[in-house]
């Protein structure tokens, strides 16, 4: 089974370039499930009902979030009711969402599970613990489990991935927008990458308008940060997984520029 996993989508210019970029690579890599990071779909910060109904239309068939989750109130009027959608699952009980669901497509089945790092990042209960509770109960009956570990410090995205070794399929990290050059299978057959990066603008910072960050680093006044409409770049990576043990056979990271794409 080949899973399609892109990262954080920002804003506007992320998701032109989605649409631009998805039908290609659908057509040349030709993933059974594809799954997204959404969280910084609108505006920068969150996501709503209409962003996330134009990410399934054009073939996405779950998303992640993370610590943006509830930037967007709108969220709130929709996310119980959608099972391909999932938030940190170690947000409290009670939380409204899912923390982990089952995407199923035609014959594929693939379990997707959304953790939040603690180190940097607001506080929240324990992901390595969440994290025994849902894949411990999943692997009894899912041998495909994917892991989207939103966090910001990468020696505790390091951790999990080995933590999670032979127990997961995939364990890929998000939220820092900057995709790393350390994709691995591990040694118990676990795909491992600590950031799959961002599709959004390449010319801010992160994704954001670049003279705002500079003026909150250099004045650190208050600075409304703005969706860069630069030139933009596709972050993403692709697995291929074994149908009967769900080990990762191969990983493979996927950068495409803008520049590089109308030259194409």
């Amino acid at each position: 089974m080949k899973v399609l996993f892109i990262g954080d989508i920002v804003g506007n210019t992320g998701r032109k370039a989605l649409k631009e970029t998805l039908p290609y690579l659908k057509s040349k890599y030709s993933p059974h499930i594809i799954i997204a990071n959404g969280e910084n779909a609108a505006g920068g910060r969150g996501i709503t009902g209409a962003i996330a109904r134009e990410f399934f239309e054009m073939g996405i068939h779950g998303l992640t979030m993370g610590n943006h989750t509830w930037d967007n109130r709108d969220i709130f009027d929709f996310i119980d009711d959608e099972p391909r959608m999932v938030r940190p699952a170690n947000f409290p009980p009670g939380t409204p969402g899912l923390g982990h669901t089952i995407i199923k497509v035609n014959n594929k089945e693939l379990a997707v599970v959304n953790l939040m790092g603690r180190t940097f990042l607001p506080a929240i209960d324990d992901p390595f613990r969440a994290a025994d509770e849902i894949i411990d109960n999943l692997s009894k009956k899912h041998k495909h489990i994917l892991v989207d570990f939103h966090a910001e410090a990468t020696s505790e995205k390091i951790s999990m991935g080995w933590y999670l070794d032979g127990r997961a399929s995939l364990v890929v990290g998000t939220h820092t927008h900057v995709q790393s050059n350390d994709d691995v299978i591990l040694p118990q057959g676990t795909a491992y990458l600590t950031d799959a990066g961002m599709v959004g603008s390449r010319e801010g910072v992160l994704g954001m308008e670049r003279d705002a960050v500079l003026r909150k680093f250099v004045t650190q006044l208050p600075v409304r940060f703005q969706v860069c409409e630069g030139k933009w770049q596709f972050h993403a990576v692709l697995v291929d997984l074994d149908d009967v043990t769900g080990r990762a056979k191969k990983i493979q990271k996927i950068r495409i520029l803008e520049d590089e794409w109308l030259m194409d």
